[in-house]
């Protein structure tokens, strides 16, 4: 219990998405605290659903695009490379953090829709923990997902999106501590240029012309990018002491220590080499469920001091 005591603030980490080339981890620093590193904390672990609230207005097709991604988790297909594959590298955080029964399964869960935007159009980051709440809290991520038409304090001035922990259910082992949830804005109208990258042109830094998405929605392939992104760090590093970068108040995570990174090749400006559909001219790097295709981050591997990309 007093591992868990200490954790009295919820800790939120900021995933910004620049159309910057991955560092060096090896090489940033020699200091402990700048090294991408384990800080012996608990990482999620067990059978957990991934709970979606829907806030605001998104189509059937824009909820499927995500959901389908999240299915995909744990739903290989026979295309490769897939988004198992992609989630199946995390398992490497599991195996190096040498913890008894140090494993997680995830799937879809419940989805929650809140179109009539019951707590308004202009929202704080306790009004999004509010909504976070409405979904299971025992073994659940639970996931706001807020549409075009919706400010979120600190949405395009420093975030895309957010993790964090609050009270809430049994999480360790029947241990009650805090459940995790994510927040994602739709960039698509108020900044797809720095929270849709490589789908709109970037506001800043080399103007190369934008890819086409591999589902034909600025706005959404780039929250299924910006998903991904915080849902690996929110299970290797749901409470603040798991893996990370840096300092634990703005830390660099499994997939933020990669930036702009998603194929070989990748430098400022350029994604990396990616498949392309011959049809649609649609940019990827993994295939997912019902046919659907996504663009997936670099994630960092602990065991290699690298950025791992699927392509």
């Amino acid at each position: 219990m007093a591992t868990f005591a200490i954790l009295k603030l919820a800790l939120v980490f900021s995933l910004f998405h620049f159309s910057s080339a991955a560092r060096n981890l090896a090489e940033t620093s020699d200091q402990n605290q700048m090294q991408f590193q384990y800080h012996n904390g608990p990482l999620l672990t067990g059978t957990f659903s991934v709970n979606l609230i829907w806030y605001g207005r998104f189509t059937p097709s824009q909820r499927a695009i995500v959901s389908d991604f999240l299915t995909s988790l744990s739903k290989p297909t026979s295309d490769q490379p897939s988004v198992a594959t992609w989630w199946k590298s995390i398992e490497k955080y599991y195996h190096l953090s040498k913890k008894p029964s140090s494993s997680l399964s995830l799937s879809l869960g419940t989805q929650l829709l809140d179109e009539n935007y019951s707590l308004g159009k202009s929202l704080t980051s306790r009004q999004i923990q509010q909504l976070a709440s409405k979904g299971a809290q025992n073994y659940g991520i639970n996931v706001v997902l807020t549409s075009s038409d919706v400010l979120v304090d600190g949405f395009c001035m420093n975030q895309c999106g957010t993790h964090s922990s609050s009270n809430g259910g049994s999480q360790i082992r029947g241990s009650k501590t805090k459940f995790t949830y994510i927040w994602v804005g739709n960039s698509e109208t108020q900044c797809p240029g720095q929270c849709a990258w490589p789908f709109h042109q970037p506001i800043y830094g080399p103007q190369s012309p934008p890819l086409v998405g591999p589902n034909n929605d600025v706005g959404l392939d780039g929250m299924v990018i910006n998903l991904a992104s915080l849902l690996a760090g929110t299970v290797t590093n749901p409470f603040g002491n798991g893996y990370f970068q840096g300092p634990k108040e703005a830390p660099l995570e499994a997939a933020s220590a990669c930036p702009g990174v998603y194929g070989k090749g990748s430098y400022p400006g350029y994604a990396g080499d990616l498949l392309v559909d011959p049809t649609t001219g649609a940019s990827y790097n993994a295939h997912g469920s019902n046919g659907k295709k996504y663009l997936l981050p670099a994630l960092y591997d602990p065991s290699t001091s690298t950025c791992s990309t699927l392509v």
